[in-house]
């Protein structure tokens, strides 16, 4: 097989994991060759195989997060439709949400959906310009009618990693439920779910958790009963007109991508055995090193907490007089370094850094990135500013 993107250097983690551990794409096909009966569907020993790569799965993601049961796992397609599932699954006419202005479109739009069709109201905390939020502003923003918040574990545009524990603490007092945007954290920080005090978290399988794409997840404390997203076959109790209360099989309607999820268990198991802990220090690293690399030249504006300080491997920046797309193409094109311009589905947040006219170029870091790629990416960007006069 041919891999066209051998000299590429790709820097756009954020959106997807590239390249994925060896064992994951062994993983997905092996499944497709020797697993791929429909999963709960038939008691024949395909099928039950397909049953175990799932229920495996699971366990896996629940050793991750510290989940009690791997049940309360529903798997999802994605980042974006676990959010919808908790969103519109919790939500009810006349409820306050806290959100904050680092909020991906993921969370704004099916909010905005529901203050439009059902009369939600919707708080968004104002983050400073390098995506941090002040605690008491959250405390005041609280009513008597708040039942829902949602926090961004780490923004896709800042990098900035938010307080989940203390905002759960606060959230716990008043009996609100805390929902975690998961999207840039997991495999990347350490989520604990039950010392974090998180009711739901939304995660992907294809990003830090180098699992395929389609596929990702959401958390739902026991305690919670979510309206279902999606109503329809689940293998169980098929003679009732309802949607089964059983759990997972509750939120799981329709055939699950056994492939996806074969793929998305070795890339947990990597990560579990890489450590999350060292994952994060590797990617803070690279970070630190992009940043000095970029800071000393003329022209260019990083965005996000400053050097030394905390992040996710995420570092956005513009450089002055270039348009953020067309720094993109050249890098792409002249370069082949891959990285993101635009405005990364978070207005909100662009709003927040004072980058909502001209979006940003987003460079993003994964397990797999090395020094040398970080200083060919410095190097492409000095060279431009210099072409450009900058």
């Amino acid at each position: 097989m041919s891999n066209h993107n051998q000299s590429l250097i790709y820097l756009d983690h954020a959106a997807t994991s590239w390249p994925k551990p060896p064992a994951v794409t062994e993983a997905v096909v092996n499944a497709m060759l020797n697993d791929a009966a429909n999963p709960g569907r038939g008691s024949h020993a395909m099928a039950v195989r397909a049953s175990r790569i799932l229920f495996e799965t699971r366990k896996q993601l629940a050793k991750l997060f510290n989940i009690k049961n791997p049940n309360d796992i529903a798997f999802t397609s994605n980042t974006t439709m676990s959010l919808n599932m908790a969103i519109k699954g919790w939500l009810k006419p006349g409820d306050h949400v806290i959100a904050t202005s680092v909020e991906h479109n993921s969370v704004r739009r099916p909010l905005y959906y529901l203050e439009q069709t059902i009369g939600i109201e919707v708080t968004y905390v104002e983050s400073d310009e390098r995506g941090n939020i002040n605690i008491d502003d959250v405390a005041s923003a609280i009513r008597s009618n708040t039942t829902l918040a949602i926090v961004n574990h780490s923004s896709n545009l800042l990098g900035t990693i938010m307080p989940v524990a203390d905002i759960a603490e606060l959230t716990r007092k008043h009996g609100i439920k805390l929902l975690v945007d998961a999207a840039q954290s997991a495999g990347i920080l350490p989520i604990d779910v039950r010392t974090m005090g998180i009711h739901m978290l939304a995660f992907p399988g294809h990003k830090g958790l180098l699992g395929p794409q389609g596929t990702g997840g959401l958390y739902i404390d026991p305690e919670l009963d979510l309206v279902p997203l999606l109503h329809g076959g689940t293998g169980s109790q098929s003679e009732a007109v309802e949607q089964p209360q059983v759990r997972p099989d509750r939120y799981e309607a329709g055939t699950q991508n056994t492939p996806g999820l074969a793929g998305l268990k070795t890339g947990v198991q990597y990560v579990l055995n890489e450590t999350v802990h060292n994952i994060h220090t590797k990617e803070w690293m690279l970070t630190q090193r992009l940043m000095q690399g970029l800071e000393p030249v003329k022209g260019v504006k990083i965005l996000g907490p400053e050097l030394g300080k905390q992040r996710t491997g995420i570092v956005a920046f513009n450089l002055e007089g270039v348009d953020p797309s067309e720094l993109s193409f050249i890098l792409d094109q002249h370069y082949q370094i891959a990285v993101r311009a635009g405005f990364h589905c978070t207005p909100l947040a662009h709003a927040c850094a004072g980058t909502l006219e001209t979006g940003a170029i987003r460079a993003s870091v994964g397990v797999f990135t090395t020094n040398e790629e970080i200083d060919a990416l410095t190097g492409a960007i000095r060279e431009i500013a210099q072409q450009y006069g900058v």
